[in-house]
């Protein structure tokens, strides 16, 4: 067994609910090991650290308990996956400067962001493994485990969202 940490956000089913009144309810349900924040109205964000065979066991029984205690809650995000240059300079230890100069200096093998803009914002794992592969540095392979099995969570999400919008076929053969 392995500790995973991780982070699931939550769109509450009804939108006026307290939030604090889920709480009891989360305890019971398994997610004792989870820190819970409830911050914004219709939400609830849950710090996970959680014992498991794998990640993915650890992110869908997490899953799983949450929408147990909460019936009708929708996940919005698993964490970490979406970072910028500064999340990526405090994971690896180093600066923000560093950071943008590696990507600049490597265009060729640096990951591909998710988006491009005023900021932009990476799928954690592959970063962390490019990291591990061609800058030789440390990464925690539980963290690698974890940014790859939210990464397909956050995937699989927005891929079944937009399953009836009909077009995902016709999308689909633009990246063949």
């Amino acid at each position: 067994m392995s500790e995973y940490e991780f982070t699931l956000k939550f769109r509450l089913p009804d939108v006026d609910a307290d939030p604090e009144q889920f709480i009891d309810a989360l305890a019971e349900a398994g997610c004792d090991d989870a820190t819970v924040g409830i911050g914004q109205q219709g939400r609830i964000a849950l710090d996970f650290t959680r014992e498991a065979a794998d990640a993915l066991e650890a992110i869908v029984s997490a899953v799983q308990a949450v929408k147990g205690a909460i019936p009708g809650a929708e996940l919005i995000e698993a964490s970490p996956d979406f970072v910028g240059l500064t999340d990526v300079a405090d994971l690896v230890g180093c600066s923000r400067q560093n950071i943008r100069k590696l990507m600049i200096s490597n265009p060729e093998t640096f990951p591909a962001a998710v988006h491009e803009g005023s900021q932009a914002f990476w799928h954690l794992r592959p970063v962390l493994v490019w990291f591990s592969e061609t800058q030789k540095r440390p990464i925690d392979r539980s963290l690698i485990e974890v940014s790859e099995v939210t990464m397909k969570v956050n995937i699989a999400k927005e891929t079944r969202r937009m399953s009836g919008v009909g077009l995902l076929k016709e999308l689909e053969t633009l990246f063949a």
